[in-house]
């Protein structure tokens, strides 16, 4: 699966890629070098990023589903506790 990004986030991305090598690398990398590398990263490293992004979420998600009993959970049987607590307080 191919990792696309928008063309404004592909842009600022490149010119993250610049301003990183001219002032880390102390070196300047031109426009299309800049793209040539983005693309290598999103092909080469953006699937275990978005991979593990889904693991995160899917742990998330199942941390969530494993609570939703206590968030709703309901006691049965309540109609004659209602009525004896009453008679309890009369």
């Amino acid at each position: 699966m191919a990792i696309e990004i928008s063309t404004e986030s592909r842009k600022q991305a490149v010119a993250s890629i610049m301003r990183y090598f001219e002032e880390n690398m102390e070196e300047r990398i031109g426009n299309i070098a800049a793209g040539g590398l983005l693309g290598f990263f999103l092909e080469e490293l953006g699937p275990l990023v978005y991979n593990q992004a889904v693991a995160d979420v899917q742990e998330r998600l199942q941390q969530r589903v494993s609570e939703v009993d206590l968030e709703v959970h309901e006691d049965e049987f309540q109609y004659w506790r209602k009525f004896e607590r009453q008679r309890k307080t009369k």
